[in-house]
């Protein structure tokens, strides 16, 4: 796995988000229509409560990689990925981890300030989330939210599926414009996922200072 990039996007992730009907820079305001459909896709996946799939992350080098992840709201999300790597990301609802289960390591980062997490609230609402910009195609939506933070601006496309409201891929890219792309596949939603897969016990791996 591409672990300084992924790294270096959640450490520059470490501020309040922007918050408003759109960004400053925003050239024009939202319509009624986008703002309904912004409305209408925080609901629908506020009633997820959870969810289950594959996904493929791309790094700006193109460097490919698959793994298995599942969600829980409120806070929980779990990324593990295919062997020959033995890395995972959790967000256990009250802590971040980057944790390497070959050399017993972690990275600790407090939940609130990690990217993706607005979309892991109980209650979604996209609208006061830092959106700073809506794009459209014939069949896809694609929402911006941006963190200002010390190291410079962190955004998070979110992009969503117009007809069915479904999250179906999300973009995090740093302030040197370095880009990780997570498409995600063969999602269930409504499915039972055991207390255990979002359990870690953090005394077991020595933690890396950020």
């Amino acid at each position: 796995m591409q672990r300084r990039s992924l790294l270096a996007l959640i450490a520059t992730s470490f501020a309040l988000p922007v918050t408003g009907a759109l960004a400053q820079e925003s050239p024009r305001r939202l319509t009624e229509e986008e703002v309904a459909l912004i409305n209408e896709i925080s609901a629908y996946n506020s009633q997820i409560t959870t969810m289950t799939g594959r996904f493929l992350q791309i790094d700006t080098q193109g460097n490919r990689i698959e793994g298995t992840f599942g969600l829980e709201r409120p806070g929980k999300i779990r990324f593990r990925y295919n062997p020959p790597s033995r890395e995972e990301i959790m967000s256990l609802g009250n802590g971040f981890y980057v944790i390497d289960r070959k050399e017993k390591t972690q990275y600790a980062y407090p939940q609130d300030k990690v990217p993706l997490r607005q979309f892991l609230d109980a209650k979604i609402d996209l609208l006061r989330a830092g959106l700073v910009a809506i794009n459209h195609s014939d069949n896809y939506v694609e929402l911006t939210l941006q963190d200002d933070t010390p190291a410079g601006t962190v955004r998070v496309a979110l992009v969503f599926d117009k007809a069915t409201k479904d999250l179906v891929q999300w973009v995090l890219t740093s302030p040197d414009g370095s880009e990780l792309t997570f498409s995600l596949f063969d999602v269930e939603r409504g499915v039972p996922i055991p207390a255990a897969f979002f359990y870690l016990n953090i005394n077991e791996y020595n933690q890396i200072k950020n």
